[in-house]
This record gives C-alpha cells, structure tokens and sequence, in this order.
C-alpha cells in the first residue's frame, strides 16, 4: 500500500482523466488494461457493482504492474478488505457513513470519498481524507460549486465524477483544485462488453489531446 496518495498524483500530472470501469467479465481485463496504457493512461477506477470486480482488479494489475488501479463503490467493511486484498491502489466511496469510516482505519490514507456539500468537505478533511469525489459532480454544481469552494477551502484536492464528459473534462481540470477528473466514457460497459479496446485507446488519445 502506498503510504499516501502521491503516486495517484504523480500519476494524474502525466494523465488526469481517470476511467471509471464496469467490467462484467473477467477476461476483458487484460485487453482492457493494455487499452488504457495504449492510449495514454496510468490510472483507473474499478466498480465493485459487479461480482467480477475484484479479480478484474487482480487481472489488471498482473497485465499492467504499472497502471494504478483503484476499487470504486466501496461501501461496507468487507468490500474494503476484499479491495485491498486484491492488490488495489486506492479506494474510493460514493460517500462516507460511521461503520465505513471505521472499516478504512489507516486506509483512508488512500480513499477519495464522495462530497457533494461544503460541510461534507470540511468533515472528510478533518477525518484525515486528502482527496475528495465530488459527486454526482453535475448535480452538486459542478464546475461552478468547485470554483466556489476553491476560495474558501484553497487546501481541499478534488477528483469530480459523475456528469463528467469528454465535452466538459477541460473545464474541471482547469481548477486549481482539480487533481484528476473521473468518468465512465472512456470505456463505457458496451466497450467492455464488445470487445472495442482500439475505441478505448483511441478515446483516451483524444481526451488527453484536449487537455
């Protein structure tokens, strides 16, 4: 386990767009990894929403060492055991809640939970977080809710998700307070599912180009 999040930084400095995957199968894990490096990427979210998620995580890991790759929707005790178990990078939650905040212990180090208010803000980085998910991003204001929160809270980092596009990506991470931006696609389920990985790439290509 990194002892912080400066290895996602570091990498999100060379790539700030992270994938945020939904992989039903665990044999589109591989390609699905190369596709991601291809095209420029060095960080991915992997959706714990199905009940492959974990080995596509351990899948990812073994055909790619040097793409960090993260659990999403990380939710109870178990799943952030079974996260870290299969070798994940960081951890990230659609929120925070008491039971989940005890589960993490030292792993909070490399948890983004999900934001949607100030008050949240404040609360996750007085519990030791130092990265935050705003989200849904589009619902909670998006790029104008961060701009405002950047005044007041200039010390807070934030990886958006949710209502982020290929459109509007540039926008986010014109902030100061935007270290990455996380979205779905990049590598929708239909491209998992169908096999498109020169699609994957080339997407990557063309978001990273407009950035």
């Amino acid at each position: 386990m990194n002892s912080s999040l400066d290895a996602l930084k570091a990498a999100a400095r060379r790539a700030p767009i992270v994938p945020v995957l939904v992989v039903p199968d665990v044999a589109a894990a591989a390609p699905l990894a190369k596709a991601l490096v291809d095209g420029g990427l060095t960080i991915a979210e992997v959706t714990l929403r199905t009940p492959s998620g974990l080995k596509v995580i351990e899948e990812m890991k073994k055909a790619q060492p040097d793409l960090i790759v993260g659990a999403g929707t990380v939710l109870t005790q178990e799943d952030v055991a079974n996260a870290m178990n299969a070798g994940s990078d960081f951890l990230v939650s659609p929120g925070m809640s008491p039971r989940l905040l005890d589960a993490l212990g030292a792993y909070k180090e490399i948890t983004i939970p999900g934001v949607a208010t100030a008050s949240e803000a404040m609360t996750r980085y007085e519990e030791g977080f130092r990265m935050l998910k705003l989200f849904p991003a589009a619902i909670a204001g998006g790029v104008g809710a961060l701009k405002a929160l950047s005044g007041p809270l200039p010390h807070l980092q934030f990886m958006p998700t949710g209502g982020v596009s290929a459109d509007n990506a540039g926008e986010y991470l014109a902030l100061p307070n935007v270290v990455a931006v996380g979205g779905s696609w990049i590598a929708t389920e239909k491209d998992v599912t169908t096999g498109a990985w020169s699609e994957v790439a080339q997407k990557a290509r063309t978001a990273l180009s407009k950035i």
